[in-house]
């Protein structure tokens, strides 16, 4: 029997890598056109491209247009890596540490935006801001983002928690040190991994958000993701092809980061590498 295990392990894991390999070369297949696009010498949107320049990378980062977008895109993602790391992190200590009635049902409402559609959550948002007269302004975005952003940031300081041994806040208090001097001293220095890396995810969540700012950016409050949709449907020049490989690469930096960053929240907290 355990002999028939062991073979069945053998060729269960070539099969899975192989799987995984298939699926990771599906995802990354469109980066994979759209890079070599970017560097088009052609008018047009070709593949293979006929030439190879940097006329595209030089138009976005000499247009206003495309520029105004970038910052604006940055501002409201930096609004919403602080509103949402610190409505996160203080929701993740109440949950994490709380007991009380209805746990249960809070923890699903503030997770429910990875879970419901995103053009459901852009709807509900619009007719909201519709009544209080606050569509079309760069705050209404960034307020709708943190809704969105929050979970990510319970999340990662929810697993951080979870992994701090409560023995040490138990010895803190029982040394004469407050709630507020144990978690500042004990707590925070353990779980400031999973707060950056919550930060960063919410900063990548606003950055490439693109639904919620179709319904409620204004003329003049156009993000990168907003100009990116708006290019698409009036030229088929490879100017969107260098604006996306600009947004990808800061994509992966800043994910690659938050990574690095939950990496040292396992080591930190001695947590096994399948901790959430």
């Amino acid at each position: 029997m355990n002999h028939g295990i062991v073979l069945s392990g053998r060729l269960t894991r070539p099969l899975v890598g192989a799987v995984a390999i298939l699926v990771a070369l599906f995802l990354v297949f469109p980066v994979l056109i759209i890079l070599p696009v970017s560097f088009s010498s052609g008018s047009f949107l070709a593949f293979p491209p006929p030439g190879w320049s940097l006329q595209w990378y030089e138009r976005v980062l000499s247009r206003p247009d495309w520029l105004s977008s970038v910052w604006l895109s940055v501002w409201i993602a930096c609004v919403v890596m602080a509103l949402s790391t610190v409505l996160g992190t203080a929701g993740a200590i109440g949950l994490a540490r709380g007991r009380f009635p209805g746990q249960r049902i809070l923890i699903g409402f503030i997770l429910s935006p990875l879970i419901i559609p995103g053009i459901i959550v852009a709807i509900g948002v619009y007719f909201f801001y519709a009544r209080i007269h606050f569509v079309g302004s760069a705050l209404a975005i960034a307020m709708a983002h943190t809704a969105l952003a929050v979970p990510f940031v319970v999340v990662n300081v929810s697993a951080s928690l979870y992994a701090v041994d409560r023995r040490l806040e138990q010895a803190a208090q029982n040394l004469g040190a407050g709630d507020f001097a144990t978690f500042r001293l004990i707590t925070l220095p353990l779980i400031r991994p999973g707060i950056a890396a919550g930060a960063l995810f919410a900063f990548i969540t606003s950055f490439d958000e693109l639904i919620v700012a179709l319904f409620i950016a204004g003329p003049t409050q156009v993000t990168l993701p907003l100009r990116m949709w708006e290019s698409m449907k009036s030229s088929i020049d490879p100017t969107i092809a260098a604006v996306s490989m600009l947004a990808i690469l800061l994509s992966v930096l800043l994910f690659a980061s938050a990574a690095w960053l939950q990496a040292r929240v396992r080591k930190v907290s001695g947590a096994p590498r399948s901790t959430p």
